[in-house]
């Protein structure tokens, strides 16, 4: 597969979120905000990219036998030095998320990339693989969470100088001002409702898509080779 394929379908063809259903644990616990969602898909790119890499390289050493094991001992590793990193450097946020960053041993995107992609892989193609994944995964629960938090309390990254510094407060906007909100949207029910609306709203998009690559005139053949002169 080219690396250009394994970006394309971490992104958008197989989002996680969105083409998989796959960690919705997660998309429907912390995505109260665009905030949240852009921190635990971070935090899950960085556990993703790592595992992937160390399966990756460890993939001809390690038994057939006892893989999942191995596998998800990788994994506990990377999550616990990004919880311990987290912990230390983005405390306010890590106190939001709670108990939802150690959960990400058992998110099973990563475990299922391990299994099914890094371990039948180079380093080089499952480290892409983790990226484009964890970064698909990352804008489907910033896309969430700017949906609900907007529609439940019209504001827009509220909080983002938690995860990104203070030269990042032009993030935080207010976008309707003496707003009541939509309280379900806040609450993890408002999760599944934004989900379904974008789930349908990227398959219209894929569906438009199809349709116009099958309405294209086909492409022109190509030209026949000149037959040999005679001797």
């Amino acid at each position: 597969m080219k690396y250009s394929e394994i970006v394309t379908a971490g992104l958008w063809d197989n989002n996680a979120v969105f083409g998989q259903m796959l960690a919705l644990c997660p998309t429907m616990a912390v995505t109260a905000t665009a905030t949240n969602g852009l921190g635990m898909g971070l935090a899950t790119t960085c556990v993703l990219t790592m595992s992937n890499l160390i399966v990756a390289t460890l993939r001809r050493v390690i038994v057939t036998d006892v893989r999942i094991p191995a596998f998800v001992l990788i994994i506990a590793t990377m999550v616990t030095l990004v919880d311990m990193s987290m912990n230390a450097w983005l405390h306010e946020l890590h106190k939001v998320m709670g108990l939802f960053v150690p959960l990400i041993v058992v998110n099973c995107l990563i475990l299922g990339r391990a299994e099914s992609f890094a371990s039948r892989s180079g380093m080089v193609a499952a480290t892409i693989d983790g990226l484009a994944m964890g970064l698909g995964l990352t804008f489907a629960l910033v896309v969430i969470g700017a949906v609900r938090e907007i529609l439940g309390s019209g504001t827009l990254f509220a909080d983002a100088t938690l995860l990104l510094g203070s030269g990042f407060a032009f993030l935080e906007q207010t976008l309707v001002t003496d707003y009541s909100g939509v309280l379900v949207m806040v609450l993890p029910p408002g999760g599944f409702l934004a989900l379904g609306v974008l789930l349908a709203g990227k398959r219209l998009i894929d569906d438009r898509a199809a349709a116009r690559a099958a309405a294209a005139p086909p492409a022109p053949p190509a030209p026949a080779a000149a037959e040999a002169a005679p001797s």
